[in-house]
């Protein structure tokens, strides 16, 4: 039986410029206020298929009981609802 070598890949996650051990606590990639939904889903696998200002409405929405001020997220999250609301707008006119 041969000799197990792990590669980076079995060891490190993310790119040439960023990497972390695998299971370590990643604040750049991977922030707890992100990761730690009970779904098990990451906002980003959402928010990644939307234009910016609703993935940010759906971001802010998402981690705002994750975080320490719920209110500020909100308010955050309702502001890119209404920017979102005035662009489209715009578009109609």
């Amino acid at each position: 039986m041969g000799v197990f070598r792990p590669t980076w890949g079995d060891m490190f996650q993310g790119d040439e410029n960023f990497f972390v051990a695998k299971g370590a606590h990643d604040p750049v990639a991977h922030p707890g206020h992100y990761t730690s939904h009970p779904s098990g889903i990451e906002a980003i696998q959402i928010t990644e298929h939307m234009g910016f200002c609703l993935g940010n409405a759906v971001k802010y929405i998402w981690r705002a009981d994750l975080k320490a001020d719920a209110l500020e997220d909100l308010r955050k999250a309702a502001w890119y609802v209404q920017r979102e609301i005035e662009r489209r707008e715009k578009v109609v006119e």
